[in-house]
């Protein structure tokens, strides 16, 4: 006897839905075929010893079981669930009425108990697209499920609550969230807030700025200047995520495995902060089973890079595409995967070896050359990608200790808000369009007219700076920006002015 199962596997943030046939027939003999690795292919000892805990059997006939399509590999161990309900149905122990309605997922152990999985969500939606009932999975990825309506989600803690289940026998109630619910309660709880922030009134307008436009920001300082403090705070005054990117992000972190038991919608933008010592892939992703690497977990987010000389040079440069792409494409030879990487990098750095190079107090012990070798670190193409140069001084004691409340992040983020909207507005016509940060060349033309006054400003400061033609790009781009943050229709003088002033890592003897 034939009998059919649905389960689902992941390909880049989408999934692609898996049939599971299974044969009973004459002989003795275990078949797995439809390129199954070696996970999917020892849930043979995990499905038999899950069946006797429960007073099954494994059927001692010729068992064939089929993945299809037969040209996809199939990874993991999440396939024990269906494989064991297909067995049960093939071999005729059990009769399931409504066994083809539903896509069924879940890693068995021994004792029949079932361990979450990743990459749920993407299997919900494709789930309810392809017109399925439900999904059975288990309880711990039922939350994340059920962000999707329109779909039965079962969550089971074991194998035998399946079978009752699709016996009729149990009856579970499918979990329902109110997404929209869960979300909008969700949006304003940010742990960090820019009211902890004493003095630094220049930088927390670069973020202002960078948050609006959705530009990229460097600060360079001496330590403990709070460069890291600043950039924990930049998520709290980003616009609000839509109901679309929390979807987006949630369905990345599900892929990744990193969304946690009984977790749901994703309604704040990520924070990422990986340690100088991380890889290229683990940055970038891939590997042998392409997974997101950082830059994808931090979409619609942060990217964070502290002590940005420090990574690796291959790191860095690896990044320099996506930066350009808001995308990474990972190519294997039978697999290529897309994952999107549409976030906002900021990066920190100390101004040379011993970090005290151009402090108002202290003296800087490096040697001749030293400052500029440790700043040629970081390539020039990438500093060209990044959009604000921000020189972070220390704060004084005076402003340390004063009693004056800081502006809320809440406040700044309405006024971030405003600058978006008109952006939203402008790039209404364009799909792929929604902030400043990301106009390509030949739009910056059209959008960022300058009056000949401010021509001059600019061909004097090209001139002085040595800037690339990239560089001038960013520079009108921030203009915008603030022109945007101003209300005003036009780049004026002043905005120009302030927007040239961050590019101060441009500037020729900038390291002696």
């Amino acid at each position: 006897m034939v009998a059919k199962t649905y389960g689902s596997t992941v390909s880049g943030v989408d999934a692609i839905l898996i049939t599971i046939e299974v044969n009973v027939g004459q002989g003795t003999s275990f078949y797995m075929v439809g390129l199954p690795d070696s996970a999917v292919k020892e849930s043979q000892q995990r499905v038999e010893s899950a069946l006797k805990y429960f007073g099954y059997r494994m059927p001692r006939q010729k068992v064939v079981i089929n993945l299809a399509p037969a040209d996809i590999r199939k990874e993991g161990s999440a396939y024990d669930l269906p494989i064991a309900m297909g067995i049960l149905k093939a071999s005729e122990q059990v009769e399931f009425a409504e066994l083809e309605e539903y896509v069924i997922m879940g890693e068995l152990s021994l004792d029949g108990q079932l361990r979450p999985i990743k990459g749920v969500l993407p299997i919900a939606i494709e789930a309810r697209k392809k017109g399925f009932k439900g999904i059975i999975l288990p309880q711990p990825n039922a939350a994340e499920a059920s962000i999707v309506n329109n779909l039965d989600v079962i969550g089971v803690e074991n194998l035998e609550q399946a079978i009752g289940f699709l016996e009729g026998e149990l009856e579970i109630t499918p979990m329902v969230t109110d997404t929209r619910d869960v979300f909008y309660n969700s949006l304003e709880d940010y742990e960090f807030d820019f009211a902890d922030v004493q003095g630094q009134e220049n930088i927390k307008r670069a973020m202002e700025i960078a948050a609006a436009g959705g530009h990229n920001v460097i600060m360079v300082g001496p330590p403990g200047a709070g460069k890291t403090m600043l950039a924990k705070r930049l998520p709290s005054i980003l616009p609000p995520l839509t109901l679309q990117e929390a979807l987006e992000t949630t369905k990345i972190h599900s892929v990744a495995g990193r969304l946690g038991r009984e977790a749901s919608l994703i309604a704040q933008r990520p924070f990422r902060s990986p340690h100088h010592t991380i890889s290229d892939v683990a940055l970038v992703g891939g590997g042998g089973n392409p997974q997101p690497g950082e830059i994808s977990l931090a979409h619609n987010g942060v990217l964070f890079l502290d002590e940005l000389p420090e990574f690796k040079r291959t790191v860095l440069e690896v990044m320099r595409q996506p930066l350009e792409e808001r995308r990474v494409s990972i190519s294997r030879a039978k697999v290529s995967v897309d994952y999107p990487a549409n976030f906002m990098l900021i990066a920190s750095m100390n101004p040379c070896p011993c970090g005290y190079y151009n402090h108002p107090e202290k003296e800087c012990v490096c040697g001749p050359g030293v400052v500029q070798r440790y700043l040629n670190k970081v390539s020039g193409p990438l500093l060209d990608r990044i959009d604000l140069h921000v020189e972070v001084t220390p704060v004084k004691f005076d402003e340390m200790t004063s009693t004056r409340k800081a502006e809320k992040s809440n406040v700044i983020r309405e006024r971030v808000v405003s600058g978006r909207d008109r952006q939203v507005e402008r790039f209404k016509e364009h799909k792929e369009i929604y902030c400043n940060a990301m106009m390509p060349s030949h739009m910056v033309k059209e959008v960022c007219e300058i009056n000949e006054a401010g021509k001059t400003l600019l061909k004097t400061a090209m001139e002085r700076l040595g800037l690339s033609a990239r560089a001038y790009d960013r520079i009108l781009k921030v203009a915008r920006t603030i022109a945007d943050l101003s209300d005003s229709e036009n780049i004026k003088v002043e905005h120009l002015a302030e927007a040239i002033q961050y590019r101060s890592l441009d500037r020729e003897g900038w390291a002696g």
